[in-house]
């Protein structure tokens, strides 16, 4: 699936890469331009319709917890002061070497995991306790990589020993224990907050000159509604799928009958309704609020 670069004016600086939602340009002075846009992802298509205001809730999401997760890892941000015509949903980034590993931590049973539980009773080789269903707490947080899929494909669960097969035992161990931490610091930070952090997705890079150079600096957005399942904490209750923070209401609207979408046609998704669109960004908008204690404005 192709991705057309968003339509932003930005003279002198070279479009370099577009993802799902993000796209990356180089400026005159060798700076990268990390812009979040108001794109959505589901089912690992880019959908026709946007979130307005979802770049900038992802944007001001993530610099809040990169201060938060500090004095574990470095993060690759270097300036919010950006152009005009992205202020607000894009930041001056770290050009790093990027680790091609999703580094997923899980602390509750849900999406791809509970399907891996379901049919091999683990996630990418971690062994679980029987009788887990949808929404289960596991007995402590779990390391469960995947692999970075071009856009179009899914990525895949895998082995913590394919993940030291592919990048090395020693950085392997880094990741896992990055990650790890990094989850259970915001998982305390959230609960503070009656938020559960269900799972979250990390991605991860050297730093290639400066005081990071050779350092695991942590990258991309982090801790968002996009990268991670947010559920209310009084609502939980496992055996059932969970209200959330997220981008699982668009996810259930494509799968509803109201659709019309078989997700295993082949077909691209159709534009959500407005209704969807204006619920889903009241999710975004109440996750900032209530992590954060601001307003989003």
């Amino acid at each position: 699936m192709i991705i057309q670069p968003s339509e932003y004016n930005l003279p002198g600086f070279t479009h370099v890469y577009s993802g799902k939602v993000r796209d990356l340009y180089e400026a005159e002075d060798g700076r990268l331009l990390f812009v979040a846009s108001d794109r959505i992802s589901a089912f690992d298509w880019v959908l026709p319709s946007v979130i307005p205001d979802k770049g900038r809730i992802l944007t001001a999401m993530s610099l809040w917890w990169f201060d938060r997760l500090d004095d574990i890892v470095p993060n690759h941000i270097l300036s919010t002061n950006v152009p005009a015509p992205v202020a607000g949903r894009a930041t001056y980034c770290e050009r790093l070497d990027m680790l091609p590993v999703e580094c997923v931590a899980r602390g509750y049973l849900s999406g791809s995991g509970l399907v891996d539980y379901k049919s091999q009773g683990n996630i990418c080789g971690v062994g679980l306790p029987p009788g887990l269903v949808d929404g289960s707490k596991l007995p402590k947080p779990i390391f469960t990589p995947a692999t970075k899929a071009a856009i179009g494909d899914h990525d895949e669960n895998v082995t913590f020993d394919e993940v030291m097969a592919t990048i090395g035992a020693e950085e392997a161990q880094q990741l896992r224990r990055l990650t790890l931490a990094v989850y259970e610091t915001a998982t305390r930070i959230a609960g503070a907050r009656g938020i559960i952090l269900a799972d979250t997705k990390l991605e991860f890079g050297f730093g290639l000159r400066g005081v990071h150079k050779g350092q695991i600096v942590l990258a991309d957005e982090v801790l968002t509604p996009d990268s991670s399942r947010f559920w209310p904490a009084e609502s939980w209750k496992p055996g059932q799928a969970q209200a959330s923070y997220d981008k699982q209401y668009v996810r259930d609207w494509l799968l509803s009958p109201e659709s019309g979408w078989d997700k295993n046609s082949g077909e691209a998704p159709p534009a959500l309704p407005d209704e969807v669109i204006e619920k889903t960004r009241e999710r975004y908008v109440a996750a900032y609020d209530q992590l954060t204690g601001k307003r989003f404005q």
